[in-house]
């Protein structure tokens, strides 16, 4: 969890449960879940969850870097030729060191006024269909985007002002690697504000 800003603001972000995906029958590669939960004004919705996998950070990191120039990116873990998403621990090395990496470029307003980032973390958009989203090339805005998805993937309670909803903070109960229930709130993806 992220500490709070003067404004008591707090974003709390998760990348967790990661899954082997195939693509066909030679290639998989491993995707995770990021889970945020907030209550930044800088934020559509103030909580979310997406799937992304490692070349999507790229992409993502090298927008932020040609956007804001003169901010310092965090470095993502490093891509190793030796990467093997059966090896527990070099999957777990590599969400910890992405989990790492959202939550310093979310420590910067700079980078959090990148269309980009909300849309990567906050709708299943493509890296195409962001790029195409944020410089006006779709029929949707990219509020309207965001809301969409989370109309379309609805996995959180609906939000209410006066009502405050409080989760679990413990730990998902799914192995690694393993498929997860999708028919719940996920576990160690929300928390107390």
């Amino acid at each position: 969890m992220l500490p709070k800003d003067s404004k008591g603001e707090v974003i709390s972000v998760w990348v967790r449960d990661p899954k082997i995906q195939k693509e066909d029958f030679w290639h998989s590669y491993i995707d995770y879940e990021i889970c945020i939960h907030t209550n930044s004004m800088c934020f559509t919705l103030k909580t979310s969850r997406v799937r992304r996998r490692f070349r999507e950070f790229v992409w993502l990191r090298q927008r932020l870097q040609r956007n804001a120039v003169l901010v310092e990116l965090p470095e993502l873990p490093p891509k190793s030729p030796f990467f093997n998403a059966s090896n527990v621990q070099h999957v777990d090395q590599r969400r910890q060191g992405l989990q790492e990496f959202l939550e310093k470029v979310l420590q910067n307003t700079v980078l959090l006024s990148d269309s980009r980032l909300h849309l990567f973390l906050q709708s299943q958009l493509s890296p195409e269909e962001i790029e195409a989203c944020v410089s006006g090339q779709t029929k949707y805005s990219v509020a309207e985007a965001i809301s969409k998805f989370a109309s379309s993937n609805r996995r959180f309670p609906e939000e209410k002002e006066e009502k405050k909803i409080n989760y679990s903070d413990s730990e998902s109960s799914s192995s690694a690697l393993g498929p997860s229930s999708d028919n719940s709130i996920p576990h160690g993806c929300a928390t107390h504000i």
